[in-house]
C-alpha cells in the first residue's frame, strides 16, 4: 500500500436551516454559536485564528481558520486529526472543513459542509470518514433545534459520563426506560426535569427541556470493543441560572449514569 497522501477522502453534507444568513453564521462561526450545538469550542473569528473544539476527557482537536467570509464562507483546517482515530503522526493531510451559507427566501438558508483531506488508502481513514458522516448529521439537527428556540443566546455546556457493562445498544435501551419516552413527541420527566424528545435515533435522543432549566439534553452511548460502553449526557442550556445549575447537577448526572450502567451491566 502506498505511503503517499494522493488519496481523496470527502464527506458533503446539506441542510435547511431556519433563520437569516446572519444568524446562521452566528451559529457556526462563533465560539458560542458552535457551542450551543455542538462541542464546547474556541474561536478566534478571523482568518488565521484559532479555532480548538473539546470533546471531554482532555481530548481536543486544534486547528486554523483558513477562510473567513461572513456570512457566507468559514474554512477551518484540523491538522492532528489522525491521532482522535488512534494514528497520531500518521502520512496525512489536514483535515480541511468548508462551510457555505446560502440564503434563501422565507427567512431560510442551506447550508453545506464539505470536509476533506488526502490519505494513503488506509481502512481506518475511509471508516473515520464514514463514522464522522454518521455522528454529524444528527448534530446538525440540534442545530436546526437552537436555531428555532435559541438563535443568538448564551450557551452553558453540561458533560457527563460513565463507563458501563453490557452494549450500548442496552444501555440506550435503560435510558429510554428511565426517561419515560424514546419516541419524538414524548413527554419526558426524569430527576425532576420536564422535557419532550425532540430528535431520536439508534445513536441516541435529544430531550428539549423547560424545567428546572431552558434548553437541550443529549442522552447517547458508544460502545468501547471489549470494555463495555460508555453512558453519556450533553447539555445546551439557556438561562442566567444555567451556571450554578451545572455546578450543582453534574456530579448527580455522573451517579444516574453510573447506576443506569450497573443496571444494564
Amino acid at each position: 500500500m502506498t505511503t503517499t497522501p494522493d488519496v481523496p477522502l470527502r464527506m458533503e453534507l446539506t441542510f435547511e436551516l431556519p433563520g437569516t444568513a446572519e444568524q446562521v453564521w452566528e451559529a457556526i462561526a462563533t465560539a458560542n454559536g458552535i457551542s450551543s450545538w455542538m462541542l464546547p469550542t474556541e474561536l478566534e473569528e478571523r482568518e488565521g485564528g484559532r479555532v480548538v473544539f473539546h470533546m471531554g476527557d482532555d481530548i481536543a482537536s486544534e486547528g486554523t481558520v483558513t477562510g473567513w467570509d461572513p456570512p457566507r464562507r468559514l474554512v477551518y483546517e484540523e491538522p492532528d486529526w489522525p491521532a482522535l482515530a488512534g494514528h497520531a503522526g500518521a502520512a496525512v493531510t489536514p483535515l480541511v472543513s468548508e462551510f457555505l451559507v446560502e440564503a434563501r427566501s422565507g427567512g431560510s438558508c442551506v447550508l453545506r459542509v464539505v470536509t476533506s483531506g488526502f490519505g494513503t488508502g488506509a481502512e481506518w481513514e475511509r471508516e473515520f470518514f464514514d463514522d464522522m458522516a454518521r455522528s454529524w448529521a444528527p448534530t446538525f439537527d440540534v442545530l436546526r433545534l437552537y436555531l428555532t428556540h435559541f438563535p443568538g443566546q448564551r450557551v452553558t455546556s453540561l458533560s457527563a459520563s460513565a463507563p458501563v457493562g453490557g452494549r450500548a445498544a442496552d444501555v440506550l435501551d435503560a435510558m429510554r426506560a428511565e426517561l419515560g419516552g424514546g419516541a419524538v413527541g414524548d413527554r419526558v420527566e426524569c430527576r425532576g426535569h420536564v422535557g419532550q424528545v425532540a430528535l431520536a435515533n439508534d445513536m441516541g435522543l435529544v430531550v428539549r427541556v423547560t424545567e428546572p432549566v431552558p434548553g437541550f439534553l443529549s442522552f447517547f452511548a458508544h460502545d468501547r470493543g471489549d470494555e463495555g460502553a460508555v453512558a453519556a449526557l450533553e447539555g445546551h442550556l439557556f438561562s442566567e441560572g444555567a451556571a450554578a445549575y451545572v455546578e450543582r447537577e453534574r456530579p448527580a448526572w455522573d451517579a444516574w449514569l453510573g447506576e443506569l450502567g450497573a443496571a444494564v451491566g
